[in-house]
């Protein structure tokens, strides 16, 4: 209280204060004068010995701070030589971001779509192709099932070629027997899809999982075969030897998987080896490099233990074209992945059906009507170049989502749940100077048997090189052409030949000249990969049409021969084909 009688505020009494962290407060405060020495370069002088561990660490923590910035007050730039992100010598490699971006991107579209046909037909999805989808579906469902239980017959064929003493060993007449019974197996599931006159949809999906059983039961069969061999070889030597026992060194299969190596020994150990290596007679070193082959890169399966049904089905689930007696795994499934990547099939083709109904039927069904009522072939031909620009982004965007779907989504399900563990089933391929670079890197499933079951066998067999690379190129543009052909349900070749002209490319494009370049290379192959499917879906639209057209044709004119009150209904639509 004050004396002339006036309250005086005051504050509350509070919690003493440390006196040893008080007298440094002050001390720095009104100090004087200090000795220079404990003088930081900012002025700030350094606390007493006595002070607290935390005004000591607080001290040292501005000082080293400001001895950061060189005593400036002013805050600096930390310049130094560096490129962007985008440029071609920067190591950056993360961008994630695009991926995420690409998706908002087909979400923001899907929802244009979607508002743009509730606005016009009151209805938000409207899809003209799903009779395609759903016409044979059941019956392409037990066909696909039957198909795939059929390739069951490499595991007993496998087994005869195991115990056979006679010819049907596989070195004898067994690999015979096994092309023979793969070419009409082949034979009779290709043209099944014919025979049963299905929509160029399920045949194109039936003829591409035909395919790839048919490289699945060439892989088991022929490996399989080539360990039977080195049983009987291996067999053989624990009988007396004679002038027939084979002595030759042991063949070793190409290997697909990196499997990890073991720990290499010290340089004692290795010298050790060595000697150890140089004594051991030549029949127990061939017996131990047969027993070598029969045994798993990671050693936990033997031939022939793995000559089961359960190894067997294990195979055809896996993401795989290469049968390997082991396959490294993940040590548990991750069901919520399998889950969002199940989701991401569907919603891919959720948005294929969306591109197709919106920007590519449109096109071409008006590109149809245009070309038919075009007089001269000037205008045809504007027609055309119009319909493939007005095709590009669209078939683009398809393009990728169906290497997403397969590559990304179907093939990682099916990885995650047989806890499949090498999943690079794609490499950078969208850097790809040349088409033989692209085919190396854009399906790495499919590159991995030609390479292991055509160019080395190719090889394996005194082919040279550029002889065995042609044989790749071959057999792979017969698939192209068979898988075309169920689209136009017509063999013209037109795919066979373009396929085959990627090899005189390669070898332009290998040219010293031009490989450096390539910025410009890989401008090259992005403007053919994205002109060639607008392109050849052009082509494939305009003869489906044309063939609907003379289907159509024929039926009026049998229903004109039996007097049917349809061809009065359809005469309007007749006039405008």
């Amino acid at each position: 209280m004050a004396s002339n009688g006036n309250e005086v505020l005051s504050p509350r009494p509070r919690k003493a204060v440390n006196p040893q962290v008080a007298r440094a407060y002050k001390q720095e405060l009104h100090a004087p004068s200090l000795d220079t020495r404990n003088i930081t370069p900012a002025g700030t002088p350094a606390p007493p010995d006595d002070a607290p561990p935390s005004v000591k660490a607080v001290s040292a923590a501005r000082r080293e701070l400001r001895k950061k910035t060189n005593g400036r007050i002013f805050p600096t730039v930390d310049y130094q030589e560096r490129v962007s992100y985008f440029d071609p010598r920067s190591s950056y490699s993360n961008f994630r971001g695009f991926f995420v971006l690409f998706w908002i991107g087909l979400g923001i579209m899907a929802t244009t779509s979607m508002l743009r046909n509730l606005k016009e037909t009151g209805l938000v999805l409207s899809f003209r192709q799903w009779p395609l989808f759903t016409e044979n579906i059941w019956e392409l469902a037990a066909s696909d099932l039957l198909m795939a239980a059929t390739t069951g017959v490499d595991l007993p064929l496998s087994k005869l070629y195991k115990n056979s003493k006679g010819w049907l060993r596989w070195e004898k007449g067994g690999i015979f027997v096994q092309c023979a019974v793969q070419a009409v197996w082949l034979y009779v599931w290709i043209a099944w899809p014919f025979a049963r006159d299905w929509t160029w949809t399920a045949q194109v999906f039936f003829t591409l999982h035909t395919l790839a059983l048919f490289m699945k039961m060439h892989s088991y069969a022929f490996y399989c075969g080539h360990l039977a061999t080195t049983f009987h070889r291996l067999k053989e030597l624990d009988l007396p030897l004679n002038p027939e026992t084979p002595t030759t060194a042991a063949v070793h299969y190409p290997r697909t998987f990196p499997f990890p190596e073991t720990t290499p020994p010290t340089d004692g150990a290795a010298d050790g080896e060595d000697d150890e290596y140089n004594n051991i007679s030549p029949i127990i070193q061939l017996r131990n490099d047969l027993a070598k082959e029969l045994t798993s890169p990671l050693g936990n399966t033997t031939y022939p233990h793995n000559l089961t049904l359960p190894n067997f089905i294990d195979y055809l689930l896996c993401p795989t074209l290469c049968y390997e007696l082991e396959y490294p795994r993940t040590p548990s499934c991750n069901y919520l992945e399998l889950f969002y990547k199940t989701l991401a099939v569907f919603g891919c083709i959720f948005l294929l059906t969306i591109v197709s109904e919106d920007f590519i039927i449109p096109v071409l069904d008006d590109s149809h009507l245009r070309l038919q009522a075009a007089p001269t072939i000037t205008d045809r031909a504007l027609i055309f170049a119009e319909t493939v620009s007005a095709m590009l982004f669209p078939f683009m965007v398809t393009f990728l989502l169906v290497f997403l779907v397969i590559f990304e989504y179907v093939l990682g399900a099916f990885a995650e749940i047989t806890q499949f563990a090498d999943r690079q089933f794609y490499s950078d391929w969208w850097n790809s100077l040349d088409w033989l670079e692209f085919s190396r890197e854009w399906n790495i499933p499919v590159h991995n048997f030609f390479r292991r079951h055509v160019y080395s066998a190719s090889r394996g067999v005194k082919l040279s090189r550029p002889v065995a690379t042609g044989i790749t190129f071959f057999i792979s543009a017969v698939a192209h052409e068979l898988v075309m052909g169920c689209i136009t349900r017509k063999f013209r070749g037109y795919g066979f030949v373009m396929m085959m002209l990627q090899m005189p490319i390669v070898m332009v494009q290998r040219l010293p000249m031009v490989r450096g370049r390539s910025l410009l290379n890989n401008i090259m192959f992005w403007l053919s990969m994205i002109s060639g499917l607008s392109l050849r879906e052009q082509r494939r639209f305009v003869k489906k049409l044309d063939a609907e057209a003379l289907r159509l044709r024929l039926a009026l004119e049998v229903e004109v021969a039996y007097q049917s009150p349809f061809v009065n209904e359809s005469h309007d639509f007749t006039q405008m084909l």
